[in-house]
């Protein structure tokens, strides 16, 4: 872990950040490796005894600008998390005054760029829309699965399943979420959106993630909904998504898959030797 003192005075910076309410633990780990074992990033993620996030990030030297590593709520991981590339890409801009940005993830390369009036701009990369590159458990035509509901499935980096319904608002969220989540046909488990239609080029979606459950926004999920909502000719290519904690807009172009956004870097802190010792 980063030292701040010596001996028993161990601590572990970090910085609380947020991407419309989609918020991140991060820790940076460039100039100190970082060992996060899975009970110590369980623990972290109690909002109650711990800081609380959704996802936790941690910065790493990498071949381009930055290498990012990503961890769900469980202690599972993650090889993307849109909202969190975006809001370390805005700290990493803020800190070395570079407008365009080259990271790398277990996704693959992202680039990222100053979109202006506070905005920041992520390419997701090509989605992956082919039942193993997802994956799925078997060969099936990924536009329809045969789930009630008739979903679309995508890979972003981590396995998705868009269902389209007239009323987003009405959905049960906590009770779909949960069971899609485990469905047998995503060995990996999978994030579930469940959206609809407000004009085609505008979205409404409400998102559970893997790993985590209900979540105010998803960078990831938002790409894979408008990339399945394109697909089925329910809009363009290009959308604006409404969801729960703000809107991001969705560019599905020949390079990838844009994602633009507002973020906020909350605050900077440390976690104490006492809360470190009690994780063990």
């Amino acid at each position: 872990m980063p030292l701040m003192g010596a001996g028993e005075h161990i601590t572990l910076p970090f910085m609380k950040m947020h991407g419309l309410g989609n918020d991140f633990v991060v820790v940076d780990a460039r100039a100190h490796p970082v060992v996060l074992p899975p009970e110590l990033v369980i623990a972290i993620a109690d909002r109650h005894k711990g800081v609380g996030y959704d996802q936790l990030a941690v910065i790493e030297p990498g071949a381009g600008d930055a290498h990012l590593v990503f961890y769900n709520s469980d202690g599972s991981t993650s090889a993307a998390c849109g909202n969190a590339t975006r809001c370390i890409a805005r700290h990493l801009m803020d800190e070395t005054g570079q407008r365009e940005l080259h990271l790398t993830t277990d996704r693959g390369d992202l680039y990222a760029v100053d979109a202006g009036n506070g905005l920041t701009s992520v390419n997701m990369g090509q989605p992956q829309l082919v039942w193993d590159e997802i994956p799925l458990a078997r060969e099936m035509d990924t536009l329809e699965l045969p789930i009630e509901g008739s979903p679309t499935a995508t890979g972003m980096g981590n396995p998705h399943c868009t269902f389209f319904v007239d009323d987003a608002e009405a959905v049960d969220l906590q009770s779909r979420g949960a069971e899609i989540e485990h469905h047998p046909l995503y060995p990996q488990r999978t994030n579930v959106q469940f959206a609809s239609v407000i004009a085609p080029d505008h979205l409404r979606m409400r998102v559970w993630e893997r790993g985590v459950g209900v979540t105010l926004a998803s960078g990831s999920s938002s790409c894979a909904t408008a990339v399945a909502a394109a697909r089925r000719g329910l809009t363009g290519r290009s959308v604006r998504i409404d969801l729960d904690g703000g809107s991001l807009q969705v560019d599905w172009r020949d390079d990838g898959v844009w994602m633009t956004g507002q973020t906020m870097h909350v605050f900077t802190a440390y976690l104490t030797p006492d809360f470190l010792d009690s994780v063990g």
